[in-house]
């Protein structure tokens, strides 16, 4: 696998002289393309403001990240927003869903504020059936013709939807508002919304925090078809064992540093569920939200 990202010692201080609060404390580690990686720690530890930073939503007091040949801590703030539009996918606890709008028009919002529309390919989706979307919206998205670039991009913010949609499986409920729907599908929906433009990182903030635990392994699996199927580099900031087993490896921080790391590799997902039950019940993890 290519490295996609490299750490390089990066800081995080809060607070003003008087006060001062280091959340992350010389952290070094990278991520390969097509990995799925997996951030624990207790409350406190510093993984969501390590999470924050590599989605460039904080500044590193100190150190370097670089996502591929380039250091974002070095970048204007016009050059960051470019670099998130162009590169990352974020999915979040609290989904970040526009009530007002359709399942289906939050995943074509995302879309219409890219410069370019990447399609997904229907080999892409797995085995997960023919797609039901409507014969008339079919035919619209798979209009051919020299008809201008603004309808290519029609096309294509049309192919992509239907696609996503079949693949996290919400074709059903693309109509509707996200307050008609579960907590699980509106947090595929979100799903969709960070993958539709095939962002090279997704990042996920205790994404299955408040589903139920049959919609949090249902969304779990669908991290990993997507994982497998299309390539996504996926980080993945959780408190909950559960959640982590489906990585395939686990940084564990505490007090702002990295003190440990687990590789899956051959094993079983129930054996590395229990390696990290093992390593969490000697750091004073949290393990209150595990069965």
């Amino acid at each position: 696998m290519q490295s996609y990202i490299q750490i390089c010692d990066i800081e995080k201080y809060y607070g003003n002289p008087s006060n001062v609060t280091k959340a992350v404390d010389r952290v070094s580690f990278s991520v390969e393309k097509g990995e799925f990686v997996g951030v624990m720690g207790p409350s406190g530890s510093g993984k969501t403001t390590l999470l924050n930073m590599l989605a460039t939503i904080d500044r590193v007091t100190s150190g370097h990240i670089f996502y591929e040949n380039t250091d974002i801590t070095e970048l204007s703030e016009n050059a960051l927003s470019d670099f998130r539009k162009n590169n990352l996918g974020f999915v979040f606890q609290d989904y970040n869903l526009l009530d007002t709008l359709t399942i289906e028009e939050n995943i074509i919002l995302a879309l219409t504020l890219q410069d370019e529309v990447k399609v997904i390919k229907p080999e892409e989706s797995g085995n997960l059936g023919a797609s039901s979307a409507p014969a008339g919206r079919r035919r619209s998205g798979a209009a051919t013709g020299s008809a201008g670039s603004s309808l290519g991009k029609r096309q294509k913010i049309a192919r992509s939807c239907d696609e996503i949609l079949r693949l996290l499986g919400i074709e059903d409920i693309r109509e509707k508002f996200p307050y008609q729907v579960s907590g699980g599908q509106k947090q595929r929906c979100a799903c969709a919304r960070a993958l539709v433009n095939r962002p090279k990182l997704l990042l996920a903030d205790e994404p299955t925090g408040a589903l139920d635990s049959r919609a949090a392994q249902t969304l779990l699996e669908t991290f990993t078809h997507l994982n497998r199927t299309m390539e996504a580099t996926i980080l993945m900031v959780t408190h909950d064992a559960f959640s982590a087993s489906y990585c395939g490896r686990i940084l564990f921080l505490k007090d702002g540093k990295i003190f440990h790391e687990l590789i899956r590799g051959e094993k079983t997902r129930k054996r590395f569920l229990q390696e990290i039950l093992d390593v969490l019940s000697l750091t004073g993890g949290e393990l209150s939200d595990v069965e």
